[in-house]
């Protein structure tokens, strides 16, 4: 493929290190089986200040399989907590793909993109229309068929690497990159259990090994931590798409609900991050326009320590360095210059000490 540029579209939105970052609402979930209860969250995570949000599509046939789950010895991390069995509540988190249209018209209504995470191969053509962009989970970096597809489909398209190796990555990226340019690389990390202790585990630092290793790709954090530390922390480090779950109820029943963000925690998410935004700038170093006050207030200037006359000659004890500093003024690092200089004019104890004061 050609190089990247510095910015990639989802439909109308703009997406790169010079342009906001990307909200994306995961519903998921959290629909809990009911189409308008989904389209209610889709117009919630608007309000929020989603850019977007994005559904799973999958059948609990086509994902998970009932007997392997039911042979593991045991279930650990946030699956433990199910009141079912693991295929059962795949079977109930699903959603029909005849929802598809009616969830792709609510989001445009709302103003937010809609796109989902396709979880079978067959149905990828289906949903297609009513998509404007894919996401692969982590669970399915390895499944170079299904990134194949998608990278395919002329569509942008976002790579969660949760639980994955530098080679998962790799090998994910050189089956995606051979057919579009288009896509956002994402640091994850897929333990679901909403423990603060999961913070440590982020490394958003994979972040900046992303950016060597793929400079000019879109970067991003689909992230399962409770609160948004780590969002302004991937925001800062380069990511310019953040995926996060969204409920209106954190205590409702369901396998998503507990680690996802609610509408007033994902509003004063995008709000801080707006505000960091702001705050990181282009990276040229400057007197900032707000600071030109404070330049002068704060900065010292040579003055005279002592009543100076002609013929008098500059020294460390009758200078001194005080605030404040006016245009035109000697600044501390002149004193050297003029150290030994004679006097050419009457200069009174605290008056500025300027060039045309000497003989140069």
């Amino acid at each position: 493929m050609s190089t990247w540029e510095s910015y990639m579209k989802i439909n109308s939105r703009f997406i790169g290190l010079d342009h906001p970052t990307y909200f994306v609402a995961d519903i998921a979930a959290n629909h809990d089986g009911e189409i308008s209860r989904a389209i209610d969250l889709i117009y919630q995570a608007a309000e929020a200040g989603a850019d977007a949000v994005k559904f799973q599509n999958f059948k609990a046939e086509t994902i998970v399989s009932d007997k392997g789950f039911r042979d593991l010895a045991s279930l650990s991390s946030h699956q433990s907590e199910w009141k079912q069995s693991v295929y059962e509540t795949y079977k109930k988190a699903s959603i029909s793909i005849e929802w598809s249209e009616q969830l792709r018209d609510a989001s445009r209504q709302a103003g937010v993109d809609y796109f989902t995470a396709p979880y079978d191969l067959n149905i990828v053509e289906i949903l297609d229309p009513f998509v404007c962009a894919w996401k692969i989970g982590s669970g399915d970096i390895n499944w170079t068929q299904l990134i194949d597809k998608l990278s395919r489909m002329n569509k942008p398209l976002l790579i969660a690497t949760g639980a994955s190796t530098l080679k998962d990555v790799d090998n994910a990226m050189r089956v995606a990159l051979a057919n579009t340019n288009d896509v956002v690389l994402m640091q994850c990390n897929t333990n679901y259990t909403a423990s603060l202790e999961n913070i440590k585990y982020v490394n958003l630092n994979v972040l900046s090994l992303y950016a060597d290793r793929y400079p000019g790709v879109i970067l991003g954090l689909s992230d399962h931590t409770p609160g948004h530390s780590t969002v302004l922390g991937a925001i800062t480090l380069g990511a310019r798409v953040i995926e996060k779950h969204f409920t209106d109820d954190n205590a409702r029943i369901g396998p998503d609900h507990k680690f996802s963000m609610c509408p007033t925690s994902w509003k004063d998410m995008v709000q801080r991050s707006r505000e960091l935004e702001q705050s990181l700038g282009d990276g040229v170093k400057r007197v900032e326009a707000n600071e030109t006050e404070t330049y002068v207030l704060q900065r010292r200037s040579l003055r005279a320590n002592t009543d100076l006359s002609p013929g008098d000659k500059l020294s460390n004890k009758n200078v001194i360095a005080l605030r404040p500093c006016p245009k035109g003024s000697l600044l501390p690092s002149d004193l050297h210059s003029v150290v030994g200089k004679e006097v050419t004019e009457t200069i009174k104890k605290g008056d500025l000490i300027r060039f045309q004061n000497l003989e140069l």
